[in-house]
C-alpha cells in the first residue's frame, strides 16, 4: 500500500500539467490576457477533496488567463443563505464574472437574475441553477452518472437483491423519487433519477430506502448504520456524492460487511484506499480539475463578450480496481489536494 501511495505522489506533478493542457488544448489565441479580469468563484463548500481540486483547476486557469480569482464557499453545502449572501457581496464588489456551484437549484435563481441585472455574467459549474440568465453550465451529466452507478451495482449483485441509496441534499428540502425539482441541488436530483430509472428495468432489484445527508460525514455514517439496521438483507449501497461515499465506506469497513457491494462517487485519496482494500467495488468519478479550469476559461470569454457554449459536459467515468491505474485514468484520479 505504501509503495502504491508513493507511486501516486510521483505522478501528481506530471499529471497536473497534462490535465491543464488536455482540457481543451492550449489557450485560444483570441482570449486576451493583457487585461486582468476580476472573477469570483462561489462553490458549495470550503472543504473536501472535490472542491479543493475544483479550486486547483480554477487557479491554474486564472494564472494562464491573467485572472484575479476570488474563491468563496460556506462551511456547509446546506448553507444556502450564506451562498446567496456571497453572490450579493460579489455583485456589490463589481465582479467581472461570477462562477457559481449552486447548492440549491431554485434557491439561487433570484440572485443570479440580480447579477444579470447588473450586467455581471454568471457561469454555472458542477450544479445547475434555475435561471435562464446563466451563460453556460460546466460539469458532468448527473443523470448519466446515476445510470453508470446503477449499472455497475446491479451487475455486482447479479441482477437481484435489495439496494439502499444515500444521496445528498440541503436543509430546505430534498429530491424525491417523483422527479420534481424543488430547492435542492440539481445534480443530486439528476443522479438519483438516473439510478432509479435504470434500476426499474430489473424486476428482481428493489430500492428499499433512500436517505439524504448534507455535508457532514458523521451524518452519512449514522444514516448508513440506520439503513443496515433497518434492512438486514441489504445486498448493495449506492452513494451519490463524496460525503455520502466517505461516510458509508467508513461504516462498511468498520463493521466488516464484506458481502455488501458498494458503488461510490468521486475520487478522494481515502476513497481510493477503500477501493484498494475491497470495501468499495467501484466509484463514479467526475473531472473537478477540468470543471474549475474550464469555468474560469469561459468566464474570461464571457467577460470579453465572446459567445460561449450553453453546456460543456466534462464527463464521468466509472473506476474500479482493474482500471484505476490505466494511463488514461491517471489524470482524472491524481490531481488531489490533501
Amino acid at each position: 500500500m505504501r509503495s502504491l501511495r508513493l507511486g501516486f505522489g510521483l505522478l501528481v506533478c506530471v499529471v497536473l500539467v497534462f490535465t491543464v493542457t488536455s482540457c481543451l488544448g492550449t489557450s485560444p489565441a483570441y482570449i486576451s490576457t493583457t487585461k486582468t479580469h476580476n472573477v469570483h468563484m462561489i462553490v458549495k463548500m470550503n472543504k473536501g477533496d472535490y472542491w479543493n481540486t475544483v479550486k486547483l483547476g480554477a487557479e491554474a486557469a486564472a494564472k494562464e488567463f491573467n485572472v484575479k480569482l476570488t474563491f468563496k464557499a460556506p462551511d456547509s453545502e446546506s448553507d444556502i443563505d450564506e451562498q446567496i449572501t456571497m453572490v450579493e457581496e460579489s455583485i456589490k464588489q463589481k465582479a467581472d464574472v461570477i462562477i457559481l456551484a449552486a447548492s440549491s437549484y431554485m434557491g439561487l435563481a433570484q440572485v443570479v437574475d440580480q447579477a444579470e441585472y447588473y450586467k455581471i455574467p454568471v457561469i454555472s459549474v458542477d450544479a445547475e441553477v434555475g435561471s435562464a440568465k446563466v451563460k453556460t453550465y460546466v460539469g458532468s451529466n448527473g443523470y448519466e452518472a446515476g445510470q453508470k452507478s446503477a449499472e455497475r451495482l446491479i451487475e455486482l449483485l447479479n441482477g437481484y437483491g435489495e439496494i439502499g441509496i444515500i444521496n445528498f441534499t440541503n436543509s430546505t428540502g430534498h429530491q424525491g423519487s417523483s422527479g420534481s425539482i424543488d430547492y435542492g441541488a440539481r445534480d443530486a436530483n439528476e443522479r438519483e433519477m438516473g439510478f432509479l430509472n435504470y434500476a426499474a428495468r430489473f424486476p428482481n432489484i428493489e430500492v428499499v430506502q433512500i436517505s439524504y445527508t448534507s455535508s457532514d460525514t458523521s451524518d452519512a455514517e449514522q444514516l448508513t448504520r440506520d439503513m443496515l439496521l433497518n434492512h438486514p438483507d441489504l445486498r448493495g449501497i449506492a452513494t451519490l456524492n463524496e460525503t455520502a461515499s466517505q461516510g458509508a465506506g467508513n461504516v462498511i469497513q468498520e463493521l466488516g460487511f464484506n458481502q455488501l457491494k458498494m458503488v461510490a462517487f468521486d475520487s478522494s485519496p481515502s476513497m481510493m484506499e477503500l477501493l484498494q482494500n475491497g470495501t468499495v467495488q467501484a466509484t463514479v468519478i467526475q473531472n473537478p480539475f477540468s470543471n474549475g479550469y474550464l469555468a474560469v476559461k469561459y468566464a474570461v470569454e464571457a467577460a470579453e463578450g465572446i459567445k460561449v457554449p450553453e453546456r460543456v459536459d466534462t464527463g464521468t467515468k466509472l473506476i474500479d480496481l482493474e482500471n484505476m491505474l490505466w494511463p488514461e485514468n491517471q489524470k482524472l484520479l491524481f490531481p488531489f489536494v490533501r
